[in-house]
């Protein structure tokens, strides 16, 4: 029935049927929308599903109120509030997390991602205070503006669902002491501003090259530097420090073209922003990757971790808050912590799965999902099976791996297989994908294969950052 709904919405507005309906799976949320793409031979739209009522209708007010303003925000194309559908404009697939992910070497980020972010947070502004300064407030979803119960909510988050889950000792009564003393301090700041809320690099599509907005629906009035705070300490982003201050500097510049900024006022407090965003950052995590077992959501606490031992060396608070910045110690040197730690690391190494097969029989299959990777072709090669002395024996076996080590053809294939799969694994570890299929065939799947296959496993097992599985689906059958 919803997708009917989704159809008959993109049709109303385009005039022709959606002849295709693709899930969109983006990354790993929690939101519980479907997102779907639908199509036709001359259009293209997303469609959404989500029951929550006020929510929708949050989304579907600030984007025609910020489109008025001129904003990069999405059309809304058409909305069925009863049945929880709404069909909007196509972005395209490109985060700035996804870019930044694509185009950086460590700590080096390419030119044209540092100039993405500094366009970024030049229109952040226009939302804070061009677009908030006449938006109809009581659209906000689940409340309106970000006042004493939004911090608590986001502290307590924090303390149940990390600290407590997490193993880490505090003093409940101190804490809570901090808690109140922290939000005292945070509601001295100017807060008369639309705040995104949730500003962050994956909520920012990129589309020839300039930025687009999504996922404000959270939105409600507040102060100005929790929405800045919330992308440069974006924890997997994880941007340099360096970079984090030029941006900063770069908003503040565009922020004064908009509304009069005292920056030693606005500093006092954006550090106890930053903290309260990592805070609420964690609870996320740690509800999403402790409680319900999304372990994938735990990826994130590393790059947390950084962040916070950033801010405890770097960012002193105008305010005392002993018992916090105690737990926040206890943290950084926790052991199960330092264990999630090296499993989210394992759990972002590539995996590599290099399968030998016969042409005559099974194929591998692909179990991940994803399809793709490559098939080499390895029956051009001279193939033991056709001498008596190699029939019993394998590609594993030291006389065949002899005689295929002599064979220049043999090192001419494996030259040009490897030459097309690094480049594919640089690419796939650049961009964050997790899994990589090769396979080999042969006539029998006995020699030829079998011995690529290994030679390859050998060529990634030496390489950093990688996981490497090899099959060998006729020796399986074979029992060898």
């Amino acid at each position: 029935m919803s997708m009917d709904v989704l159809n008959r919405l993109f049709e109303a507005h385009f005039h022709s049927p959606a002849q295709q309906a693709q899930p969109v799976q983006g990354e790993l949320g929690g939101s519980g929308r479907k997102i779907i793409r639908l199509s036709n031979e001359r259009a293209t739209a997303i469609g959404v599903l989500y029951g929550v009522r006020e929510e929708n209708r949050a989304f579907l007010e600030f984007s025609k109120h910020f489109r008025r303003h001129g904003l990069p925000v999405p059309e809304i194309y058409g909305e069925d509030l009863d049945h929880g559908a709404y069909v909007e404009e196509d972005l395209g697939d490109t985060t700035l997390f996804q870019f930044l992910a694509k185009n950086r070497h460590g700590e080096q980020i390419a030119a044209p991602v540092v100039e993405a972010y500094r366009k970024v947070v030049a229109m952040l502004p226009r939302f804070q205070v061009e677009a908030g300064c006449d938006l109809d407030y009581s659209a906000c979803y689940p409340i309106g503006s970000f006042d004493r119960q939004s911090v608590a909510w986001d502290l307590n988050y924090f303390k149940y669902y990390f600290l407590r889950l997490a193993g880490v000792p505090f003093n409940e009564h101190a804490l809570e002491n901090d808690f109140s003393r922290l939000t005292d301090f945070l509601m001295e700041a100017d807060r008369d501003y639309f705040m995104y809320r949730d500003f962050q690099s994956r909520n920012i599509m990129l589309r020839d090259g300039q930025p687009f907005f999504v996922d404000y629906q959270g939105g409600r009035k507040g102060a100005l530097q929790y929405d800045i705070a919330s992308l440069l300490f974006d924890a997997k982003a994880d941007l340099p420090p360096e970079l984090r201050q030029e941006l900063l500097n770069h908003y503040l510049d565009a922020l004064g073209r908009y509304v009069k900024t005292d920056r030693e006022a606005f500093l006092r407090y954006y550090y106890a922003y930053v903290y309260v965003r990592l805070m609420q950052a964690m609870g996320a995590y740690g509800f999403r990757g402790f409680y319900e077992r999304k372990t994938h959501f735990l990826q994130s606490v590393p790059y947390a971790m950084k962040n916070l031992r950033w801010l405890l060396h770097h960012a002193e608070l105008p305010i005392a808050l002993p018992a916090l910045m105690s737990a926040f110690r206890d943290l950084l040197a926790s052991p199960k912590l330092q264990g999630v730690a090296n499993e989210a690391t394992e759990a972002e190494k590539l995996a590599i799965r290099i399968f030998s097969f016969s042409f005559h029989r099974e194929m591998p299959k692909d179990e991940t999902g994803h399809g793709g990777g490559f098939i080499f072709d390895g029956r051009s090669l001279p193939n033991p099976g056709r001498e008596e002395r190699f029939k019993a024996l394998t590609g594993k076996d030291a006389p065949v791996m002899e005689y295929l080590d002599q064979q220049e053809s043999v090192h001419q294939f494996l030259a040009g297989v490897m030459s097309l799969v690094d480049g594919s694994v640089a690419s796939y570890r650049k961009r964050g994908f997790k899994n990589l299929m090769v396979s080999f065939g042969c006539t029998g799947g006995q020699h030829r294969s079998v011995f690529l296959a290994e030679q390859l496993a050998r060529h990634f097992r030496a390489m950093n950052g990688v996981e490497v599985a090899v099959r060998h689906i006729e020796l399986e059958k074979m029992g060898k």
